[in-house]
């Protein structure tokens, strides 16, 4: 089957006509001219039917013929990508340069350049979890919170992994997106956790079975070093330190982000 990428034939037929009238008077000069030189025209003009056979193909070639090409209604399903991040006083740690926040923001960045279709929402957590931005098509705004990524975000206190997957779960029920259209495939939804692992909370065993049950997968990135680093107190002069007045150092904790990932069809 024959089709046209710019069936504009009115446009081409015109161009055609113009064509001709060009080619009309190209042969008047050329006998005038032929007269002059006691010549015949054949041999003065024996390029004018090649310019005109380029001519027509050029114009043949604007309206882009294509065969075998049909156009097919093709029904896709977009992703809902909910971004997890770790702000507890740990993640200023330098055992990754410059700090593991800032390397956080850099990934993150790139994270979301590879997902320019789809929805994508931002969780923030420590000792608490908060929405900082709710899923979004919008990347510049969801970037734009990704900037202002802060320890300060968030009250002081230890670190829970329990309180961003408690609150990823009630953002996965109905309320969290319009329905779909009919016929329409539903929305695939997944989460990523960036953080050092520190987790001083409840057990993950209850909020990590309800969150398979819905079909979410949740990868988890790990972020520092198993030597780890100190921890730098607000405002970054000094290092925290215990009750015996040693230096808190804070590691990569592997284990809780493995379980994550492994429990919800995720990957690490």
């Amino acid at each position: 089957m024959l089709t046209w990428a710019y069936p504009a034939f009115a446009s081409a037929a015109l161009g055609l006509v113009l064509l001709l009238l060009l080619a009309g008077l190209q042969v008047q000069r050329t006998a005038r001219l032929g007269r002059r030189l006691g010549q015949r025209v054949g041999r003065l003009a024996w390029k004018l039917p090649l310019r005109l056979v380029a001519g027509a193909l050029l114009l043949l070639a604007w309206l882009g013929p294509a065969l075998g090409v049909r156009s097919q209604a093709v029904r896709t399903s977009g992703l809902d990508l909910w971004l997890l991040v770790d702000v507890s006083h740990s993640m200023d740690a330098a055992d990754v340069t410059p700090t593991r926040l800032l390397r956080t923001q850099a990934a993150l960045n790139e994270l979301v350049e590879a997902f320019p279709a789809d929805r994508l929402g931002l969780i923030v957590f420590g000792s608490e979890a908060s929405v900082q931005c709710p899923l979004t098509y919008d990347q510049p705004a969801l970037q734009l919170f990704l900037s202002t990524l802060s320890t300060r975000l968030l009250p002081p206190g230890p670190t829970t992994l329990r309180a961003p997957l408690d609150l990823l779960l009630t953002r996965l029920g109905p309320a969290s997106a319009p329905a779909p259209a009919v016929g329409a495939p539903p929305r695939a939804t997944a989460a990523v956790v960036i953080s050092d692992g520190e987790d001083f909370g409840e057990n993950l065993e209850p909020v990590l079975r309800t969150l398979s049950r819905t079909g979410a997968h949740v990868y988890a990135m790990g972020v520092g070093t198993a030597a780890g680093a100190p921890v730098p107190a607000p405002g970054g002069k000094v290092g925290l330190r215990d009750e015996r007045g040693r230096p808190v150092i804070s590691r990569l904790r592997e284990g809780p982000l493995l379980q994550v990932a492994a429990q919800t069809g995720g990957q690490y």
